[in-house]
């Protein structure tokens, strides 16, 4: 392993991800804010309690009560007086049912004045839901859209009309006590009704959309399940603002600072990619093959969200997939190296937030008997970045604004 290129990966990986902390962004947001009623906190997703935390410190006891529902080992600790449960993501499980349901009891009978603070971030989706069918069903169906490689827009298009709080619900319950939302986006160009499956968004997307993406994907669901893809959800809602404050652009942004503060010249590709990861790696050492002869140190940056496609039944995620897949490319390349990561610290099912692989990880894998094809065909990044020393691992971030990957020319 080259010490030097992980050694800087590691730092943009770490100073990116704090300059993308939520904290002043929901205290920029309820700045100036007004409340005549009632203030009742609700906060969902990866990054539901340093929101809230954020929030609480801003407000202090202007806020009656609190629901946090977050990913499991996500609450760092108590807040003032809000009730923090965590859950299942990226499948719904039985905590992520019991925090929705108190937070539904807390916004109950609310009036005109009363004022639902709801913050909201990526995997909202999974961690906030009350849902519509079985909660078997809604696990099933989710599995499969996940292993299917279907991407966030359509995995939620679905999941919208099986739940009781997604696509607008959450806000007509709320009703007709006001909503202010403030969201952190995980997905490319921030479609509101998207991040979290839109709570409280009026929903683009159309039944026909649902029912055509079951078709792609040849979704297994009941009779019951396939009635609900052919309601609409609610198209209008008059009693919700909402503020969105932190995007994948901003991580791509804080990570180029970085890595011109360590010399090298920053080179942003994209903050919308979108396609298989292993696509994306082979991509990025591609690029680093091309400039593999110039003389300066250069970064190429690409941010957004990859799928991936599961063909065998090895531990690993999309970030990590990233990084072994652009190793075979960058094989023997002694001044490359390209690393990825998810900003809440997590990919895909492991503890790892992603991966990182420069010119010696192939002959490295090599050594222990490991075809990157092969580990790629089972999905198993996990276990062979591990034998490399290439898992980047940040634990809990606190942030959810989706990945970042970096390819480096030292």
């Amino acid at each position: 392993m080259n010490r030097q290129l992980r050694d800087h990966a590691d730092q943009i990986v770490r100073e990116a991800i704090a300059a993308v902390q939520p904290d002043a962004a929901v205290q920029r947001a309820l700045s100036g804010m007004e409340f005549p009623g009632r203030v009742l906190l609700v906060a969902a997703g990866k990054a539901a309690w340093q929101m809230a935390k954020a929030a609480s410190d801003c407000l202090g006891d202007r806020i009656e009560n609190g629901v946090v529902v977050t990913k499991y080992d996500h609450v760092m600790g108590p807040i003032a007086n809000f009730t923090c449960f965590e859950a299942g993501h990226p499948v719904p499980d039985e905590n992520s049912f019991r925090g929705t349901q108190a937070a539904l009891d807390l916004v109950a009978d609310l009036s005109e004045k009363d004022t639902v603070l709801f913050l909201l971030s990526g995997g909202g989706s999974a961690l906030f839901e009350k849902p519509l069918v079985p909660a078997e069903e809604l696990q099933d169906i989710t599995g499969q859209l996940l292993a299917c490689g279907a991407d966030i827009v359509e995995i939620n298009t679905i999941r919208k009309r099986l739940s009781q709080v997604k696509g607008g619900r959450f806000a007509q319950l709320c009703w007709p006590g006001k909503v202010e939302a403030v969201v952190l986006s995980d997905i490319l160009g921030d479609p509101l009704d998207m991040i979290a499956s839109g709570p409280a968004c009026p929903d683009s997307a159309t039944a026909e959309d649902a029912q055509r993406i079951r078709q792609k994907y040849n979704l297994r669901m009941s009779d019951a399940a396939e009635r609900l893809l052919t309601i609409e959800t609610p198209k209008t809602l008059d009693n919700v603002h909402t503020q969105i404050n932190g995007s994948v652009r901003e991580l791509c942004a804080a990570a180029a600072v970085t890595c011109r503060n360590l010399g090298y010249e920053p080179v942003l590709l994209t903050d919308q990619l979108c396609c298989q990861a292993r696509e994306a790696g082979s991509f990025l050492a591609s690029i680093l093959k091309t400039h593999a002869g110039d003389p300066k140190a250069m970064a190429f940056i690409a941010g957004g969200e990859t799928v991936v496609k599961l063909t065998g039944h090895g531990k690993g995620g999309r970030n990590q997939e990233i990084a072994l897949s652009a190793a075979a490319g960058i094989a023997g390349l002694e001044r490359a190296a390209v690393f990825s990561v998810g900003s809440d610290g997590t990919d895909g099912p492991t503890d790892a937030a992603g991966g990182y692989a420069d010119g010696d990880t192939c002959a490295e894998l090599l050594a222990h008997g490991l075809s990157i094809d092969a580990v790629l065909q089972d999905n198993d990044a996990y276990h062979a970045l591990e034998k490399t020393g290439g898992l980047i691992i940040t634990g809990p971030t606190g942030t959810n604004v989706n990945d970042v990957a970096v390819a480096l020319l030292d």
